[in-house]
């Protein structure tokens, strides 16, 4: 007997439909899996055969087929042994097959017959909902996570044989409901505060205007000068994440297999802190079946990179097209796959190999360009903060006042980050400032003569590139937002050129 069950597959961070086809013949009794399967679909054979006699089903005898569709496109991961096991039950007529069709169903089989959390549950849920299915059966620890795609029944089992009742009728499961807007108000947990660091004002003034404008910030200083803490309360400070942001992070989370077991959505802006020996496909991610790297992982979030010239040049420069297009795309023999990689960039570095300024330090003038050189003019270039942390003041740290607080600058910031949605109405691709075209600079950036000659000025003086004047455009412009104004004055780009000042004193 031939019988079908449908389930999906996880490609990039979309899902696609999979027919799992099992025939139950004659001959000798052997399982064989077609359809491009890796080792762990065709271990699949063992773990289902041992789950099926402890659940107290019987092994087919006699040549079973299975067959995943489409046959031309690689499967992975144990996320099929579910859908295996209940076709080998459907194909041996030890269950009424009529509901099947009715879901997608995933899940990893235990020898005991138990289902086990998969990754990438959520882009199947949003795979079944395309193609029109009532719902998906998923294991108990990833309903939740499935629950938050509307119009779906999420039906979580805890086994096979409980699988088996749900879809004959006889065990009812009350399909897994989340109450989306709830999840976005729970507090976060041990969240930091900006009210905890001392003194660096200005540094806590270029991380308010980064904020409010996605930009991109370098930070330039010697050693405990709070570079990593600054930048750790960076997303305290940013927007809450939109349902649909969140949904895309969450998938990206799903696919690697970060969220908790019950976790149903990520509703914080991630932070992601790779070390510096980080690879190419460990940042940008890869390997020979492409899953997502840690700039994919900070989409709609933060990626900090401490001690930036200890990073591998090769690995630095791979970060100039997702800075620019917000993706990244990744080629291998198995076919091309992009990624969503929208994130801001927080990077943090000495001045010199000493850790001390240029005029400070020990080190010869080779060594210090030897070490600066390790992070390139074209990174730099689209690097739209550059901040210099100087050493916290004696006062500062005795003070007994605290700063201000992340919330009252986190207010400050979704109301600039509003004039901005208003602006872009009707394009969803710009999200922020920093976001913005040629196009939008022209019709947004307009300058009067007075600031014109003053930036031209700045330009000439600093040798700055065409891309840092784009860049001073996109900074000034948040500056007028967080002002409240809709005109760029030359207090606005004068602020903006100070920080596109620092890197030509310490580069030279």
């Amino acid at each position: 007997m031939l019988a079908r069950v449908f389930s999906a597959a996880v490609n990039g961070i979309e899902a696609y439909p999979v027919e799992v086809e099992v025939n139950a013949g004659w001959g000798d009794t052997v399982v064989v899996i077609v359809g491009l399967p890796d080792t762990a679909v065709k271990e699949s054979r063992d773990r289902v055969s041992t789950a099926l006699t402890n659940s107290g089903f019987k092994f087919p005898m006699g040549r079973t087929t299975i067959n995943l569709a489409p046959a031309d496109v690689r499967k992975e991961g144990p996320s099929f042994d579910l859908p295996i096991a209940l076709g080998m039950i459907a194909a041996s007529e030890q269950m009424n097959a009529e509901r099947l069709d009715r879901y997608f169903i995933t899940g990893e089989l235990a020898l005991t017959g138990a289902v086990r959390p998969v990754k990438g549950v959520l882009p199947i849920a949003l795979c079944a909902r395309a193609a029109g299915k009532a719902g998906v059966l998923v294991p108990a620890d990833n309903a939740a996570e499935a629950a938050v795609v509307n119009g779906l029944d999420v039906i979580p089992v805890q086994n096979l044989r409980e699988a088996v009742g749900f879809l004959e009728g006889e065990v009812d499961l009350p399909p897994t409901r989340v109450d989306v807007a709830r999840l976005f108000d729970q507090p976060g947990e041990d969240e930091l505060d900006f009210a905890e660091v001392k003194g660096q004002e200005l540094v806590k003034r270029a991380l308010e205007i980064a904020a409010a404008g996605g930009h991109n910030v370098l930070l330039i200083g010697p050693p405990g000068t709070g570079k990593s803490m600054l930048a750790k309360r960076l997303p305290t400070i940013l927007p809450p994440l939109t349902l649909e942001e969140a949904l895309e992070t969450t998938k990206i989370h799903s696919i690697v297999g970060l969220l908790r077991p019950g976790q149903a959505l990520v509703t914080r802006r991630p932070f992601r802190a790779p070390h510096h020996t980080a690879s190419d496909a460990g940042l940008l991610g890869g390997n020979i079946n492409p899953t997502p790297g840690e700039i994919s992982l900070a989409h709609h979030g933060v990626l900090f990179l401490d001690e930036l010239p200890e990073f591998k040049r090769s690995v630095l420069e791979t970060l100039r097209q997702p800075l620019e297009e917000g993706y990244v795309t990744i080629s291998r023999a198995a076919g091309t796959v992009t990624f969503p990689a929208a994130f801001m960039l927080v990077a943090a570095m000495n001045p010199t190999p000493d850790g001390k300024m240029p005029g400070e330090s020990r080190c010869s003038p080779r060594e210090i360009q030897a070490y600066l050189g390790r992070v390139s003019g074209p990174l730099l270039d689209r690097i739209d903060l550059h901040v210099e942390v100087p050493p916290v003041k004696f006062r500062d740290i005795t003070a007994a006042a605290p700063g201000e607080p992340s919330a009252r600058i986190r207010e400050r910031v979704i109301a600039a980050r509003q004039r901005q949605q208003a602006r872009f109405r009707g394009r969803p691709r710009l999200t922020c400032n920093a976001r913005m075209g040629s196009r939008e600079l022209k019709q947004y950036c307009a300058l009067d003569e007075p600031t014109l000659e003053l930036l031209k000025m700045a330009m000439h003086e600093l040798h700055l590139s065409a891309r840092a004047y784009d860049r001073i455009l996109k900074v000034a412009r948040t500056i007028a937002d967080l002002a409240g104004s809709e005109r760029l004055t030359a207090e606005h780009v004068g602020e903006a050129v100070q920080f596109r000042s620092l890197d030509r004193q310490i580069w030279g």
